[in-house]
């Protein structure tokens, strides 16, 4: 299925400037920067610089705070946004409420405390980030995550994201049985997105340390809903005999 560019020229724009370059970019801004972000809650609050917000807008990488504030703009990242940036891409660093900056090892624990799935999550959310999709919160549509081919100014959402852990689909409380399924096959159709589950398998490691995540492995399955007027045998002995 072909993406759904929102509007005309879009696309050649996209290829233009691929999300790797633009990622790439504010990477090397925010090191440069010494970028530092603090731990509030759920979230981590991030001050950068004025040429850094376009960056960050256009790379999809959290939401901007409004403030009064002239030298700095805020922004506010997820979790998983946070750590990606800190511990994949190396370009932020962390502190806690004691204003000092977090190892790898801290940081991934003050994670889990906040948020119990977080390695299954971050899993997931990096292994799409990796492939360059942006990657945001699919809350409004009752999935994990929804993934853009390119900034969402540019295009639609393709897929919406379910993450599912290894041996553990039932404690999620999600696709246990075939009204799950249907049900979110359905919203997901509803809104022209293809359901991904992104199902983790930790394959026998714990989450101590993030060096855990080498370990894990992100198996791809979409679902499709079926659609009986699509494969009917009179529609395909029709198309025989066009032939």
């Amino acid at each position: 299925m072909e993406p759904r560019w929102k509007g005309k020229g879009f696309k050649a724009k996209a290829l233009a400037e691929p999300m790797s370059k633009i990622v790439s970019q504010l990477q090397s801004s925010l090191i440069q920067s010494d970028a530092q972000g603090l731990l509030a809650g759920c979230t981590v609050l991030i001050a950068v610089k004025p040429e850094q917000t376009d960056l960050l807008d256009r790379a999809c990488f959290g939401k901007r705070i409004v403030t009064a504030e002239k030298d700095n703009e805020w922004f506010q990242l997820g979790l998983e946004e946070a750590f990606y940036l800190c511990y994949s891409l190396k370009c932020i660093k962390i502190v806690g409420d004691d204003k000092c900056p977090k190892n790898d090892v801290e940081l991934w624990q003050c994670m889990i405390s906040r948020k119990p799935t977080f390695p299954d999550f971050y899993k997931a959310y990096s292994h799409l980030r990796m492939k360059n999709w942006v990657v945001k919160s699919g809350s409004n549509y009752g999935v994990d995550f929804v993934a853009y081919r390119h900034h969402p100014s540019l295009v639609h959402s393709e897929y919406a994201v379910l993450v599912l852990s290894e041996g553990e689909g039932e404690a999620n409380g999600r696709l246990r049985l075939w009204s799950d399924l249907h049900c979110t096959t359905r919203v997901s159709g509803s809104v022209v997105k293809t359901l991904l589950v992104l199902k983790i398998n930790k394959n026998d490691n714990g989450a101590a340390s993030p060096s855990c995540l080498e370990k894990y492995t992100a198996v791809e399955r979409t679902i499709a809903r079926w659609r009986p007027e699509q494969c009917r045998e009179d529609q395909m002995i029709g198309e025989k005999r066009t032939k």
